[in-house]
C-alpha cells in the first residue's frame, strides 16, 4: 500500500518549498546530475535518487540517498536524503530499517517542514505489518499508537484523516483477536476466561462489526452456566442495537422455543454441544 503522499517529480528551483497539503516538499530543489553520470554534488546524487525512486529501483536509490547523508552531511540535501532514504526501505518492505531512519530523523529533525510525513510514514510501516486475527497483535497496537500519535499531532492534515481511517481497521483486527481467544476458551469451556475476552470487545471496541457475535457468545455462555436472566438481558441489548442482525436471530432461537436460528450452517455453542452429544 503506498503513503498518502505523492512523491513531487524532480524539479530546478532555487531552493525547498513548503508543503502544500497534497504531498511533500522533498522533490523540490534538485537539478539533474550531468549527461556523463559522474556529478556526484549532493544536488546531483539526491536527483539521481529520486529518478531511481520514480523509477522503482528503491535499492539503488536508498543508496544514492545514503551516499549524500554520508558524503555531503552539512549539505541542504542531506537532511531530505534521510527521509527519503527511509522512504525507499519502506517501499521495499524494509520496515525495521525504514523505522530506525524515521526515528532518528524524528529525534533530530523534529521542527522539519515534513515532520508530519515522517511520522505518518512511521505509521504506515507498523500499519503494513498488522497480521491476520489468529497471530499476535503486538504490531496492530504498535500501529494503533502510531496511528494515533499522527492525529494528535497533526490534527488538520490530510495524514491525520488517513491515519483515523486506518486506526479503525486496526481496532477491528484488535477486536478480532479477542473473539478468536474468546471462542477458544468458550470451546473448552472456560467460561470466566471467554466472558472476559467477549466483554472487552463489547466494551472497548464498540465500533467494530465483532460486537454482534460477541453479544451472541455472551448469551451462550450464560445459558451454559445457567444465568438465564443475564443471557436474556444480553440478548436484549443485541436486539435493541442490532436488530436485524443473524447474531440476534441466532440468540433469539436459544431462548425462544420453537424460534429458527438465522443459518443452520452456523450453530451457537450450546447448539453445538448437543450435536457432540448425540
Amino acid at each position: 500500500m503506498l503513503p498518502l503522499v505523492l512523491i513531487l517529480p524532480i524539479a530546478a528551483c532555487s531552493g525547498p518549498t513548503a508543503w502544500d497539503g497534497r504531498g511533500t516538499s522533498l522533490g523540490a530543489g534538485a537539478t539533474r546530475p550531468g549527461a556523463t553520470g559522474q556529478d556526484t554534488s549532493p544536488e546531483a546524487l539526491y536527483a539521481a535518487g529520486m529518478e531511481e525512486l520514480n523509477a522503482e529501483r528503491y535499492q539503488r536509490a536508498v543508496q544514492l540517498f545514503d551516499t549524500v547523508e554520508r558524503e555531503h552531511p552539512y549539505s541542504a540535501f542531506a537532511t531530505n536524503a534521510k527521509l527519503m532514504s527511509a522512504y525507499g526501505e519502506y517501499m521495499r518492505n524494509r520496515y525495521t530499517e525504514a523505522l530506525g531512519a524515521l526515528d532518528r530523523f524524528i529525534q533530530l529533525h523534529p521542527a522539519h517542514r515534513d515532520i508530519a510525513y515522517a511520522y505518518y510514514l512511521r505509521a504506515l510501516c507498523y500499519y503494513e505489518q498488522i497480521n491476520d486475527t489468529e497471530r499476535d497483535q503486538r504490531t496492530t497496537e504498535q500501529a494503533m499508537a502510531a496511528l494515533q500519535d499522527v492525529a494528535n499531532r497533526f490534527p488538520n492534515t490530510p495524514y491525520a484523516r488517513d491515519a483515523r481511517l486506518k486506526m479503525d481497521l486496526a481496532r477491528d483486527h484488535l477486536a478480532g483477536r479477542e473473539m478468536v481467544v474468546g471462542r477458544f476458551y468458550q470451546n473448552r469451556r472456560l467460561y470466566t476466561a471467554a466472558i472476559g475476552r467477549f466483554r472487552r470487545v463489547v466494551d472497548e471496541y464498540q465500533t467494530t462489526n465483532h460486537v454482534p457475535e460477541a453479544l451472541h457468545r455472551l448469551t451462550e455462555i450464560y445459558l451454559a452456566l445457567g444465568l438465564t436472566d443475564e443471557a436474556r438481558r444480553t440478548a436484549s441489548v443485541l436486539g435493541h442495537n442490532y436488530p436485524g442482525s443473524e447474531w440476534y436471530q441466532d440468540s433469539y432461537a436459544l431462548l425462544v422455543d420453537g424460534a429458527e436460528p438465522a443459518e443452520q450452517n452456523r450453530p451457537g455453542f450450546i447448539r453445538r454441544a448437543v450435536g457432540w452429544i448425540f
